[in-house]
């Protein structure tokens, strides 16, 4: 097998999500290229850690380990990174499953050797069996998928999407790891933009390095129905805000919403103008969508300026520890 070898990050924090893990776990194990290794990273859930290490004992290729950092899905990965032991560290949320080329076309790019990251396209699986048609496209990364505005194909990018990317190992070399004190804990508010804050750190440490979104590398990822409705779409769209301000603070306002300033400016009046004329035209859901957009587009203003004014006074920040340990092969 030619490439790097890929080591595969899932990150898990609740027994709910148990049938959802093992199903991640299996799309791994049946990718068309193998994965050098998986690595299930329990967040402080000791019940979860033995149940898992009691499903994989007998498993090749499957390693559970605790998270060595403080709570957060930042500390889990950086516990994967430094546990594994591939070329290259990919990772994949613990309710999705990836498409059986997923790893295939990472590795592709990174025959480049200017290639220090690769993300993939995610696909909402909706609880309901379908979109609600009030839910615009636009704004699907309210549920950690893909949304209308990135461009298709192979592209380069500021950021990739953590639930659905990759890293080769010298980027964290470069950089550190992901910073703790944003992004996702557990079931609180549903904060982000941890990735993009490192794909910022990383570009500033590598001036030279290439970031790529690879459309044809495919997650499909559950919504579950809590998410469908309209309450967590303005919770997350002002929980970004809050984000964002932490990004920006850190990174400074012009890196930090560089893509941010062409999605609302272009993507966004054009969703609105479809939401209205297919109001217009009397086809379902469009005013709707087009109110939604206004309305996520005020959550997460709201939340970035609460968290800017927040970080203002407080001094709130957050920390980015070295990756610790050394998971490489002699």
């Amino acid at each position: 097998m030619s490439g790097p070898d890929i080591s595969v990050v899932i990150c898990v924090y609740t027994e709910d999500r148990w049938e959802d893990i093992l199903a991640a776990v299996a799309s791994v194990r049946a990718q068309s290229r193998p994965a050098l290794e998986t690595l299930l990273v329990v967040d402080h859930n000791q019940a979860l850690l033995d149940r898992l290490t009691r499903e994989y004992k007998e498993a090749n290729g499957v390693r559970v380990l605790a998270n060595a950092g403080p709570r957060g899905l930042s500390a889990g990965r950086n516990t994967g990174i430094s546990a594994a032991h591939g070329d290259v560290i990919a990772f994949l949320d613990d309710d999705a499953v990836a498409e059986r080329d997923w790893l295939r076309h990472f590795a592709s790019a990174y025959a480049d050797p200017r290639v220090m990251a690769v993300g993939g396209r995610t696909v909402p699986v909706w609880a309901s069996g379908r979109r609600p048609v009030w839910f615009p496209e636009e704004f699907d990364w309210v549920v950690g998928c893909t949304y209308r505005g990135l461009p298709p194909g192979l592209v380069r990018v500021r950021n990739v999407l953590g639930g659905n990317a990759s890293f080769r190992r010298s980027a964290f070399d470069a950089a550190g790891g992901f910073a703790t004190g944003i992004g996702r804990d557990g079931d609180k508010r549903p904060l982000g933009c941890e990735e993009t804050e490192l794909c910022i750190r990383l570009t500033r440490a590598l001036p030279e390095a290439v970031l790529l979104i690879d459309d044809r590398a495919v997650i499909h990822h559950r919504v579950p129905s809590g998410r469908e409705r309209f309450g967590y779409f303005r919770t997350r769209a002002y929980a970004e805000g809050l984000s964002k301000a932490l990004v920006a603070r850190s990174v400074g306002a012009e890196k930090g919403l560089e893509s941010e300033r062409r999605y609302t400016t272009r993507v966004l009046p054009a969703g609105v103008a479809r939401g209205l004329r297919d109001a217009l035209l009397a086809r379902p859901g469009g005013a709707g969508r087009a109110g939604a957009i206004v309305a996520g587009v005020c959550a997460a203003a709201g939340g970035y300026v609460v968290g800017s004014v927040r970080t203002r006074r407080t001094g709130t920040t957050f920390s980015v520890a070295p990756i610790e340990g050394d998971g490489r092969r002699d």
